[in-house]
């Protein structure tokens, strides 16, 4: 018995373990991209590598989840064509492209926004009624991003505009794949769902390169090389599974909530890898963001649970 209780108690703890650790490495794909920047790299060949290293991977996820499961038809096939386009090839060429003009801290805090689009899609498009806490929330993490924002402004100039309008556009693109993905999740289930959107993204990334790029594009540097393997290996494909384990372990709830040391872990990496300044406007707009996703989540717990 002794035995048993001590396995049931390790459950929580592995998956607390595997959110952290889940939310730690997709916070390093900006890290990493940054470092690819300096190698004179652009984000069409970049985001190319990322995707045909992580390509077989996820193919692999898609055929393990579909196992003793029906083939997709004609109408999941569209479904998943539309969401892989929305939420991983177009927003993860946004964040690329972004990544270019904004420093990883500002990327993150930006892309942290995301429940708050969440939200107000729902109240736009779906007619949820939205609460006053919620809006206080929200007010509270858009705050924290217009202080980062302002003070990058002050120094980069106008690059941070462009750089900071591709990474909403980028949470703005994954938020409505995130809307439109819950039906689709219940007839696929999450890991099948991801690995099919994914390739689509992946197929869609190759066939930007070969339109927009010549061939002799693809002559990079050894360094972006290895790190594109690192990005697809570390910072995006393992990152899914550690998720999803997680959520199976301590739940949704808990696992978004320990996933909210991804961008405290970004601005840390940001100042000892890349060399970010790290001052009080970035560590005042990161508290504020968190505070503010962190009230969002406990004004909409009751809602979820009535």
């Amino acid at each position: 018995m002794s035995l048993a209780s001590g396995a049931t108690a390790r459950w929580p703890t592995a998956g607390l373990l595997l959110a952290a650790g889940g939310a730690i490495a997709f916070s390093a794909k900006a890290i990493i991209v940054k470092l690819a920047y300096r190698h004179g790299v652009d984000a069409v060949t970049l985001i190319m590598y990322r995707m045909l290293f992580a390509m077989p991977l996820f193919a692999g996820l898609a055929w393990w989840a579909g196992r003793g499961k029906p083939p997709l038809t004609k109408r999941d096939l569209l479904v998943v064509s539309g969401l892989g386009f929305s939420g991983y090839y177009l927003a993860s060429f946004l964040d690329f492209a972004g990544l270019q003009y904004i420093s990883a801290s500002l990327e993150r805090l930006i892309l942290y926004l995301n429940p708050t689009l969440v939200l107000l899609f729902g109240v736009l498009f779906f007619g949820q009624r939205v609460q006053r806490a919620q809006l206080l929330a929200m007010a509270v993490s858009y705050a924290g991003v217009l202080l980062v924002f302002g003070h990058e402004v002050t120094i980069t100039g106008p690059h941070t505009v462009l750089g900071a309008a591709l990474v909403f556009g980028s949470a703005v693109s994954y938020a409505v794949y995130l809307v439109y993905s819950g039906q689709e999740v219940k007839r696929l289930g999450a890991l099948r769902l991801t690995g099919w959107a994914t390739l689509v993204a992946c197929g869609l990334c190759l066939l930007q390169f070969v339109l927009l790029r010549p061939l002799s594009a693809a002559l990079v540097a050894p360094e972006v090389l290895a790190l594109s393997l690192l990005n697809a290996t570390l910072c995006t494909f393992a990152p899914v599974v550690m998720v999803m384990l997680a959520i199976e372990r301590v739940g949704a709830t808990l696992a978004a909530q320990v996933g909210m040391i991804g961008p405290l872990s970004t601005v840390r990496m940001g100042v000892f890898i890349l060399g970010e300044p790290m001052n009080l406007w970035i560590v005042a707009g990161t508290v504020l963001v968190l505070l503010g996703v962190g009230l969002l989540a406990r004004a909409r717990n009751p809602v979820e649970e009535a």
